[in-house]
């Protein structure tokens, strides 16, 4: 799934000349605490609310405060879990979407990107989840799956990941059967 996609029509966009007191009020509105901001379609940066809350005065537009936007954002391209990653990395609560030429074509909400990750890891089929702990040159994939299959099983999900204090390789399988 790439972000285009996913791209909210309901979450509002700034422009350079609102001002903080009607970005506060989108942000409560749309229960976020980011919003991207353009200029003339071109994607500007992304304001947070923290920022505003800080803003000498809430009737200044948000152009003054301009060099504290951090630039964030994925391209219209990229899969899901990239703007996901990014979301998470910097706990941003919507991620700008651009294209080749710098054009904001919108947002994707951190709610989206956890429904589309829980979709893309099968959590709501049935099935059980198997996870396993071994060394990195004992993990086969072809080993794993001979034995669901010869269980008469199918992977329908299967993640990796090496914890960096011990070393091990945890692989986490979700089969099609309880």
């Amino acid at each position: 799934m790439l972000t285009r996609e996913l791209i909210s029509p309901s979450l509002p966009v700034l422009h350079l000349h609102d001002k903080v007191f009607n970005s506060l009020q989108m942000m409560n509105d749309c229960h976020v605490s980011h919003l991207a901001v353009d200029d003339d379609g071109k994607y500007v940066g992304l304001v947070n609310e923290e920022s505003l809350m800080q803003a000498p005065d809430d009737t200044v537009e948000i152009r003054q405060m301009k060099e504290s936007f951090p630039g964030f954002f994925v391209n219209e391209n990229d899969h899901f879990l990239k703007a996901l990653q990014l979301a998470v990395e910097n706990r941003l609560s919507v991620i700008p979407v651009i294209d080749e030429n710098k054009n904001l074509l919108g947002v994707v909400s951190y709610r989206e990107l956890l429904k589309q990750a829980s979709e893309f890891m099968n959590v709501k089929d049935p099935g059980g989840l198997i996870v396993l702990e071994l060394e990195n040159n004992s993990y086969s994939f072809s080993e794993i799956s001979r034995l669901v299959e010869t269980n008469d099983a199918q992977i329908t999900q299967l993640n990796t990941y090496t914890n960096p204090q011990t070393g091990l390789m945890q692989v986490t399988i979700k089969i099609n059967k309880t």
